[in-house]
């Protein structure tokens, strides 16, 4: 059983073995791209695999959804592994910097997921659409990313963000929210 397959037994995560092939030409490429364009601080297989199970971890949680956009998704975390592992889901990955952006691209094309497109830009400057599902990590604070997110927002959209133990500072009661914790992360669950 391979480290990443451990890591999402022991979090209760199950996937199918389509994302573990996933995973692994992914990693592939990620380490090969790395080398070359600093993409992520992720360097060790341990660490992306870690980056890996933490990106994927909240689909035990989140109900099913059409169309997801992710704020910033740098070397793909959460947003191009949620997509490998929700293929009923649309993803939109929005990533300004070029190099990061086209990393995104290759792996779509060499992955064959045709449930992603890449968003070479600032979140602000995209057209507003309505999502099912936004996420985002390590972007900024969860005031900022609600604001960012509000041009793409109904009352029905989710908003899940990967937040460290500060979370509690940065969510206020009028906010309707969940948090699940693990060891290493709080995911922020909001209803908009």
């Amino acid at each position: 059983m391979s480290r990443l397959h451990q890591l999402l037994k022991s979090a209760g995560v199950t996937v199918n073995e389509r994302f573990y092939e996933r995973a692994e030409q992914y990693k592939t490429l990620l380490a090969k791209w790395n080398k070359i364009h600093n993409l992520t601080g992720a360097k060790t297989a341990a660490q992306i695999d870690e980056f890996i199970a933490d990106a994927i971890a909240p689909i035990t949680f989140l109900p099913p959804v059409k169309t997801a956009m992710d704020i910033g998704t740098g070397a793909g975390f959460p947003g191009m592994i949620l997509a490998m592992g929700m293929d009923d889901t649309h993803f939109t990955l929005v990533e300004p910097l070029a190099k990061r952006a086209s990393f995104l691209q290759f792996v779509k094309a060499d992955l064959g997921l045709n449930n992603v497109d890449v968003k070479a830009m600032k979140v602000e400057d995209l057209s507003p659409a309505r999502y099912d599902l936004i996420t985002s990590r390590a972007v900024t604070d969860t005031q900022m990313l609600l604001k960012l997110s509000k041009p793409f927002c109904d009352d029905k959209t989710l908003l899940l963000f990967y937040k460290g133990e500060k979370v509690y500072d940065e969510v206020d009661e009028t906010l309707k929210y969940q948090i699940f914790q693990t060891a290493n992360r709080h995911y922020l669950l909001i209803e908009s």
